[in-house]
């Protein structure tokens, strides 16, 4: 990464009197949730590969906003016959609903510091519904590896699954389903900028060995 490239992230990183796009790092954004099953076991799957983007106004987190979506087609419980039972009909129906997706309408701090409660509106399965979410800001810093700007945060909530058309085998299996989200998202301008560089000294150096 150039000098110029570093300088331009931590201004960024840095800067605190106004909101900062962030874009969502799939590999490092998940969901997972968990269920009762007929009072034995509590099973729990992933959902992963998120995309998305966060606004953050680092001198007033609640000013924020957060935009994810998540592919269903990413389920996994390790039970390959689970997976697609749950993306059919029976459940998900991910042919019709092919995501999760969950937009801010409003943050409010929740106590300690970097804790809030995150507002917004959850739609799955055709269903679209109100969901808060307790989030903890993790760290925003620069990334050691890449240099540049990046944030991370977990969040949980509690989902009732049959207010989402989701209810097949209740009450053996529970209607009451724990979830975590984990995420991690890079300052997007700082990101293009590396990757143009990238792009660049990779063109130079195909151009010096023609």
């Amino acid at each position: 990464m150039t000098r110029s490239a570093i300088a331009a992230a931590l201004l960024f990183a840095c800067a605190p009197t106004f909101a900062t796009t962030y874009s969502l790092e799939p590999n490092y954004t998940q969901a997972v949730v968990q269920w009762n099953h007929l009072g034995f076991s509590t099973p729990s799957a992933t959902l992963g590969q998120g995309t998305g983007t966060i606004e953050f106004d680092q001198a007033d987190p609640t000013k924020s906003s957060i935009a994810i979506t998540i592919p269903l087609s990413s389920l996994n419980t390790s039970v390959p016959e689970l997976d697609e039972h749950l993306r059919s009909a029976d459940f998900f129906d991910a042919t019709k609903f092919p995501t999760a997706a969950f937009v801010s309408t409003k943050i409010e701090k929740n106590g300690a510091a970097n804790h809030f409660n995150v507002t917004g509106d959850l739609a799955l399965h055709g269903v679209t519904k109100p969901v808060t979410l307790a989030v903890t800001l993790v760290r925003i810093g620069v990334n050691p590896r890449s240099n540049l700007p990046t944030i991370g945060f977990v969040a949980s909530t509690t989902l009732t699954r049959s207010e989402f058309g989701l209810g097949k085998f209740v009450p053996q299996v529970s209607d009451a389903i724990p979830l975590h989200v984990i995420a991690q998202a890079v300052d997007a301008k700082a990101l293009a900028d590396y990757e143009k560089a990238e792009a660049e000294a990779e063109k130079t150096s195909t151009a010096k060995k023609e």
